[in-house]
C-alpha cells in the first residue's frame, strides 16, 4: 500500500507541478476552447484572480505531493479544485474526462490513506 500511495502521490503532484509551472512561464499554447466551455473560460479569465489563484494552490501541492511534506494540507487545500477539474470535465469537455478522474480520484485515495490526520476535524467539542 505504501508504494500505491507514493506512485499517486508523485504522478498527481507532478501534473500539477507540470500545469501550473506552464501557466505561469506560458509553456504551451493555450488550447483551443469552443462552444460553453469557451463562454465559461471567458468568464474565468475575467475574473482576472481566479486562475492563477487555482495554479498558485497547484504548484504548492505538487510541490508538497512530490517531496511527501504537508501531504495532509495539500489534500485539503487542492480538493476544491480537483473537485472543480472534475465537474468542468464532466459537463463541457467530457473528451478529458480520465485525467480528471485520475485527479479526483487520487486525491479522495490520498485522503482516505491518511484519514488518520483528519478525524481531529471532524470531532464536536
Amino acid at each position: 500500500m505504501k508504494i500505491a500511495i507514493i506512485i499517486v502521490r508523485t504522478l498527481i503532484g507532478l501534473l500539477f507541478l507540470f500545469t501550473s509551472i506552464s501557466y505561469f512561464f506560458n509553456l504551451m499554447p493555450e488550447p483551443v476552447a469552443t462552444g460553453n466551455f469557451k463562454a465559461f473560460q471567458i468568464g474565468i479569465v475575467a475574473s482576472t484572480y481566479l486562475i492563477p489563484l487555482a495554479k498558485t494552490v497547484e504548484l504548492l501541492s505538487g510541490l508538497s505531493f512530490v517531496t511527501g511534506r504537508y501531504v495532509t494540507l495539500a489534500n485539503i487545500a487542492i480538493l476544491p479544485v480537483t473537485i472543480n477539474i472534475l465537474l468542468i470535465n464532466f459537463f463541457l469537455t467530457p473528451e478529458n474526462m480520465p485525467i480528471a478522474l485520475f485527479v479526483f480520484l487520487g486525491n479522495l485515495f490520498l485522503i482516505f490513506t491518511h484519514w488518520e490526520n483528519y478525524k481531529s476535524l471532524f470531532l464536536a467539542k
